[in-house]
């Protein structure tokens, strides 16, 4: 009978253990996911891409506040230093969950980095490495200028079929804002997020007006704010909006179609400026790796400073006239 006793008590107890066991690792699961699950980014997201716009009254001022640093030394320094707001801003139109003091301090270890690893392995002359350390600095500022650029032509591509798609919310009956509300709901990041935002503005409280010029603000796109300009003069004036509509939407598409011909036909001319851009760097770091003794001398002797300085500032000037002569605006 204690034998039985003790045996059905061992098994309630481990019974119990095995529950608490679940129940915690329940509980963790959903403590994660509460701060980390697609919802809880998908909202942090939505929050943070609010705060990109200008407006600074009260109603807004509640969306906006973020943290430029989750280090509150390098918060409190970096709110003293100017148009670091439009830095924050510039991350945001990237469509990066990226903080301000994250890109700062990956430049500066990124060039850092690279600085040492030219002296250990490339040559210790100082300048030269201070020189190619400040170049690979500049690499998370153009990651972050790429995926920015790219953002935003995938918001042109997308504006025609949102224009189409509110000109013909509007025909079957939909108020404005329900339109706005419609293409966050049936279109596709990073567009949706956008008109979602302005939809979620407009609910908290933010006029129209101001709402419809923050979406100016997060996407800097002069198709975007011809749409914004149409809309408002129509608020103002009168007018039929799904004609206004219809024919800005074929304007764009046109605009698109004359652009990607551009593309095609200025691609040769693209494909030869990165060629000379590249070639002579990839030339002298292969011939540094099979003959040393050879380049040494352009970065230790006077007059191969002196051919080497002179050498980049043209180049530099030729990479600038290239790049003119290659981006045609339409």
């Amino acid at each position: 009978m204690l034998e039985s006793t003790d045996s059905n008590y061992f098994l309630i107890v481990t019974v119990l253990v095995f529950v608490s066991v679940v129940v915690l690792i329940e509980a963790l699961y959903l403590l994660w996911q509460s701060y980390k699950g697609a919802d809880a980014k998908k909202i942090e997201k939505r929050l943070r891409a609010l705060s990109a716009g200008s407006d600074n009254t009260g109603q807004a001022q509640l969306l906006k506040q973020r943290m430029l640093s989750s280090v509150p030394v390098l918060e409190r320094l970096m709110l003293n230093l100017p148009r670091i707001q439009a830095l924050e801003r510039w991350i945001l139109q990237a469509g990066l969950n990226w903080t301000v003091s994250r890109l700062i301090l990956s430049c500066v270890l990124t060039g850092f980095i690279t600085c040492i690893a030219f002296i250990l392995i490339v040559h210790p002359f100082l300048p030269s490495a201070l020189a190619v350390g400040a170049l690979f600095a500049c690499v998370p500022a153009l990651y972050v200028q790429h995926k920015r650029n790219r953002r935003l032509y995938k918001i042109e591509l997308q504006l025609p079929d949102a224009l189409d798609l509110l000109s013909r919310a509007l025909r079957s009956g939909h108020a404005l804002p329900s339109g706005l509300r419609m293409i966050g709901d049936e279109m596709t990041a990073p567009i949706a997020d956008e008109f979602r935002i302005v939809h979620d503005e407009v609910n908290f409280g933010v006029s129209m007006q101001q709402a419809l010029t923050n979406l100016t603000v997060r996407v800097p796109s002069t198709d975007l704010r011809y749409f914004v300009v149409a809309l408002l003069v129509q608020r103002d004036s009168g007018g039929n909006l799904t004609e206004i509509l219809g024919n800005l939407s074929r304007l764009i598409r046109d605009r698109l179609k004359l652009l990607s011909k551009v593309k095609v036909l200025s691609s040769e001319g693209r494909l030869s400026a990165w060629i000379l851009t590249v070639m002579p760097f990839a030339l002298a770091g292969l011939m540094t790796m099979m003959n040393p003794e050879f380049m040494t001398p352009l970065w230790t002797d006077p007059i191969g400073i002196t051919i080497l300085k002179y050498t980049l500032i043209l180049m530099a000037f030729g990479v600038v006239i290239l790049g003119k002569i290659i981006r045609i605006r339409v």
